[in-house]
């Protein structure tokens, strides 16, 4: 089956360590490519640069927004180990620099028996009966009509114009088109929710990421994914926010943590 996530981060070797893509509309916000979206089309060049399969930590910034363009990616190893490779990456539209990013990736995850957790899943209805963002609802991002998110019912004051106070929100993620979830696909679930801080301030839109980094904790089992993202400073025009996300059997499988700005 073609899914649309596999169509979206296709990319075309160009050069050795370069590669050539399409940022596609349908995966932004307000017009502007996600930045989880962005981060899986960096993900796929650093993997496809090394040789690896997996994600393991990817740092990304943003320095411009883009979106329904070509880009091309250029790749530089940095170094090559028996476990890990890391690698940069620096995303193009034509001249204008729109992403840098630096990965380090792996074939595997490194196992161990040493076990130590302070945050486990939280608790949320199930997939079927959380509250779903539906693609018809007027200024959902297009992010929304590939991506089902479905939320925790005390988190969704936001949307109806009753914040709850608390910078927090818990959900599921899962492809409307069904595809498995594998840890590509967590890099985009890793900004695909509404921003924790809209249950302070409401939904403003558009929130521009400066920086996001990406942790692969775990390989998911394939269904959707539950996650929770809060934010516990706002100030200066900034925030904040740490993302955890669980796959259905309880495991932790990936982290985040980005910096954004607050609409102005």
């Amino acid at each position: 089956m073609n899914f649309q996530f596999d169509h979206a981060t296709e990319l075309r070797r160009s050069q050795d360590e370069s590669f050539s893509a399409k940022v596609h509309d349908g995966w932004d916000i307000g017009g502007n490519a996600n930045g989880g979206y962005l981060l899986a089309l960096v993900s796929a060049a650093l993997c496809k640069a090394t040789s690896r399969q997996l994600p393991i930590a990817v740092s990304c910034h943003y320095l411009a927004p883009i979106n329904d363009a070509e880009v091309s990616i250029e790749t530089q190893i940095v170094k090559t180990g028996k476990s890990f490779t890391t690698a940069t990456a620096t995303m193009r539209h034509g001249e204008r620099v729109i992403v840098m990013a630096t990965g380090t990736c792996g074939d595997s995850l490194p196992g161990g028996s040493v076990t130590h957790v302070t945050r486990g899943v939280p608790e949320i209805p199930a997939f079927s009966d959380a509250v779903p963002r539906s693609t018809t609802t007027p200024g959902l991002p297009g992010l929304m009509s590939k991506v089902d998110v479905r939320l925790h019912p005390d988190d969704t004051g936001f949307a109806t114009g009753a914040p709850n106070g608390t910078a927090l929100v818990r959900g599921w993620c899962a492809f409307r088109d069904g595809r498995p979830v594998d840890p590509l696909a967590l890099t985009l679930f890793c900004d695909a929710l509404p921003p924790a801080m809209f249950n302070i301030s409401g939904a403003p839109g558009w929130v521009p990421t400066v920086h996001l980094s990406f942790y692969l904790r775990g390989i998911p089992a394939g269904g959707p994914v539950v996650t929770e993202f809060r934010t516990n400073h706002l100030h200066d025009g900034f925030f904040e926010e740490d993302g955890l996300l669980w796959d259905a059997s309880g495991a932790l499988v990936a982290q985040s943590r980005q910096l954004a700005l607050l609409p102005r």
